[in-house]
């Protein structure tokens, strides 16, 4: 929500108005250097949160009467309606009251494709401004990848999903995640018994909520109607009666066989040696835009640990070729007693994005795998899933 501001209006004035953590509301405003700065007259401020709704004037009413019954303070109301003549107001008279969100906006219950993860991000933004959006880079068919980051703190995590198109549901258990975890910090309400504010204040989250939007999308909505992707993918497939199977991205490159970690041992044990719609490595690591993407981000933002997201099993991967830290063994209990997920050290896997972290910057990482059954999982499992996965979101903040 926008407001002007008025003479001698703070930044912390407004936390105290809407009832919100303050440096909210200052990261919702990073032009603005101090809580304490007068603002300028007619400056417009985001306010974390709430969003405006109009209020049609019943007989008798008056500002003051409006604001005791919606419990706000009567100067919110004026605030939000400074070109009114609030002295003369008449029934029927229109006015712009704060609506505090309480519920979440993301609906994650549904095919989670591109356009609705576009969809949720724009209103997640808008309503909570002190989360930062940007792009890591595209797709083959040039969707935006991308980014989200928030919270202030020094321990940097970062997770992401959908590295896997038939695992799309990845990528609306992350987007639930993040509602919920934004919710409660403009509320000062706890997410399983935890005060989200302290999670802010000491950790820096980033995510991908979705890292092969061309491969969900094909996926879910089927081939695309592009040249040269339409004739890619079905010759690929093979005949296939549908793509539910597929991993790959568009070019039929598993995306998470795609990292220099023991990558030739992952190229010569394939069966698959073309492009395929799963495990297949590609000719060389590192070559799909996807992945590269990954990379840079990591290298460039040199994170605590990582949480790739993946499906199905009921357990998590936390290990790789003995290069992981001693502090990811006591990681990996806190997530198996908070998810009751099977904690597991190795796999006979290579060229993961999880094994070349730890490869690479030998920091925790983890591959997690939700739910059971055939991917891509159906949505009657998501609540348990999303239960889950809740109690590992929040401990990897805190530990």
């Amino acid at each position: 929500m926008k407001v002007l501001a008025r003479k001698g209006d703070t930044l912390w004035y407004y936390s105290q108005l809407f009832g919100l953590p303050l440096d909210l509301i200052c990261d919702s405003n990073p032009g603005i250097s101090s809580g304490s700065e007068p603002l300028n007259k007619g400056e417009e401020i985001a306010i974390p949160g709430y969003v405006p709704r109009d209020y049609r004037l019943q007989e008798l009413e008056t500002i003051y009467t409006i604001a005791q019954k919606v419990n706000l303070s009567p100067d919110c109301l004026l605030l939000l309606n400074q070109e009114k003549d609030v002295v003369h107001l008449k029934t029927g008279d229109v006015l712009n009251l704060p609506y505090r969100i309480t519920q979440n906006i993301v609906n994650p219950k549904k095919r989670y494709d591109y356009q609705s993860l576009k969809n949720d991000m724009e209103k997640l933004k808008d309503i909570y401004p002190f989360m930062e959006c940007t792009s890591i880079g595209q797709s083959v068919m040039g969707k935006p990848l991308h980014h989200i980051r928030l919270g202030k703190g020094k321990n940097k995590i970062h997770w992401n999903g959908s590295f896997h198109a038939n695992e799309w549901i990845t990528s609306s258990v992350i987007m639930n995640l993040l509602n919920d975890y934004l919710r409660c910090l403009t509320n000062f309400t706890p997410l399983r018994g935890i005060s989200c504010k302290p999670l802010y204040e000491q950790s820096e989250l980033s995510i991908v909520p979705m890292v092969n939007p061309d491969g969900v999308d094909l996926v879910l909505n089927g081939p695309p109607t592009e040249t040269p992707y339409k004739e890619l993918v079905e010759s690929i497939n093979l005949n296939r009666p549908d793509y539910l199977g597929w991993k790959a991205n568009i070019n039929g490159v598993d995306l998470n066989k795609h990292f220099p970690a023991n990558w030739n041992i992952e190229k010569i044990r394939k069966e698959e040696k073309v492009p395929s719609p799963r495990d297949y490595p590609g000719d060389l690591p590192l070559t799909e835009p996807e992945a590269v993407a990954m990379a840079n981000l990591v290298e460039k933002e040199n994170f605590n640990k990582v949480i790739a997201v993946h499906t199905q099993g009921e357990e998590f991967y936390w290990g790789y070729e003995g290069l992981e830290p001693k502090s990811s063994e006591r990681i990996a209990q806190e997530f198996e007693r908070v998810s009751t997920y099977k904690s597991v050290r190795y796999v006979d896997s290579h060229a993961g994005f999880k094994d070349w972290f730890i490869q690479e910057y030998k920091k925790p990482g983890f591959t997690l795998e939700l739910g059971k059954g055939i991917n891509p999982l159906p949505l009657s499992q998501y609540d348990t899933i999303y239960q889950k996965t809740l109690g590992i979101f929040l401990a990897s903040l805190y530990t």
